[in-house]
């Protein structure tokens, strides 16, 4: 990737509102110029959307919750179902297959604790060992924004 890419991807993931012409212009290209590169990376994947980020106590979502998971089902068709139900629960935004003393990472954002526990209900439907869940006091650094 090209040095002129990296930098309209800085300014893209900054604020995707931008348009082509304010891009370019940071940039130092054309418009035309700018919006081909842009198209091109999106094909090639490197973009992959462009979202509008909510500020989620603004919408009544004041909880984030981390929950560690330990299972002692390692198939692949208990492995399939437990991706349904984490991909069908809406209030789970991240959830990762881990390496090292948990099993699953799961990042989700809910209204309250009694929002977390019927989120927390709906986890425990496949057959797990462990669920443990680390509530944020306090949000230190929070950003999409890769270091270019």
């Amino acid at each position: 990737m090209e040095n002129l890419d990296r930098d309209i991807l800085r300014h893209l993931q900054r604020k995707a509102t931008l348009s082509v012409g304010d891009v370019a212009d940071r940039v130092g290209i054309s418009k035309s110029a700018c919006w081909r590169r842009i198209q091109k990376l999106e094909r090639d994947g490197i973009i992959k959307d462009r979202i509008t980020l909510l500020d989620a106590s603004a919408v009544g979502l004041s909880l984030t919750v981390f929950i560690s998971i330990k299972t002692n089902m390692h198939t692949e068709s208990w492995a399939v179902k437990f991706n349904e139900v984490v991909k069908n629960i809406p209030g789970i935004l991240e959830a990762y297959r881990m390496g090292g003393e948990a099993d699953y990472l799961l990042k989700a954002i809910v209204k309250d604790m009694p929002d977390y526990d019927r989120l927390y209900k709906q986890i425990i439907k496949v057959d797990l060992f462990d669920v443990t869940a680390g509530f944020v006091m306090e949000e230190i650094k929070c950003t999409t924004e890769l270091p270019l």
